[in-house]
């Protein structure tokens, strides 16, 4: 395919944006007409297509509507371009790589480096539910690393709050384990002393000030709990 020139640079926008949908259906049918007579034309499609495609290879499962709304964020965000023909080069140009970058940026956070996220494997699970579902946390330990694997599928704290994780074993009073990170996947490390209280209790996520609790005991709303059972 010949390098070509200003024409040719536009062609492999529109290639671009054919493959990524971002074409009206106009656009879109004037495109693929114009792919029955230009063979360089079809082989820059195909090299966007099988690009766009290896992406989400592998990936089954459907997306949640975060993840479109991130894409659109990226879509239709706007900044300064500059005038005339150069500026419609310029739109053209920085819509496709924000809709690159988008793309890209929201398939790794959703499907991560191993695809879709998935209920913690470990040694002993626990699903720490809130009745209504508004807060829903799974936890995966490890009992030989005493890592504390933590995946947020559903809610997120108020702005200068955040959600701290306690362990009740028994009639004894709750331990925290820490504040649940920010992100959706995490991992806390439980005190080796801990480790053996972790079997059979009770996990459960309070609402606390930035950074937890003051006084070393849930002094906000208890949000949702759940029983650490033997896992898969």
């Amino acid at each position: 395919m010949s390098e070509g020139g200003p024409d040719r640079e536009d062609d492999r926008i529109r290639a671009a944006e054919y493959a990524l949908g971002l074409l009206d259906e106009a656009e879109a049918a004037d495109f693929a007409a114009r792919l029955r007579d230009d063979p360089e034309l079809r082989e820059e499609y195909a090299l966007w297509a099988e690009h766009l495609a290896t992406l989400a290879d592998g990936a089954e499962a459907t997306p949640p509507a975060r993840v479109w709304q991130g894409i659109e964020r990226g879509l239709f965000e706007t900044v300064q371009a500059p005038a005339g023909r150069a500026r419609w080069r310029y739109w053209r140009g920085w819509g496709l790589g924000a809709a690159l970058a988008a793309v890209l940026a929201v398939l790794l956070l959703y499907l991560g480096p191993f695809g879709p996220p998935t209920e913690p494997s470990a040694d002993l699970t626990a699903r720490i539910e809130a009745e209504s579902g508004d807060v829903r946390v799974l936890a995966g330990y490890d009992e030989a690393t005493g890592q504390l694997e933590v995946a947020r599928r559903e809610g997120a704290p108020a702005p200068g709050r955040s959600f701290e994780l306690w362990l009740i074993a028994g009639d004894a009073a709750p331990v925290s384990l820490g504040i649940l990170p920010e992100q959706e996947r995490g991992v806390l490390s439980v005190p080796e002393a801990l480790g053996p209280r972790m079997a059979g209790a009770m996990l459960a996520i309070s609402d606390e000030p930035a950074g937890g609790s003051p006084t070393g005991q849930p002094t906000g709303e208890v949000l949702a709990m759940g029983q650490v059972i033997t896992g898969s």
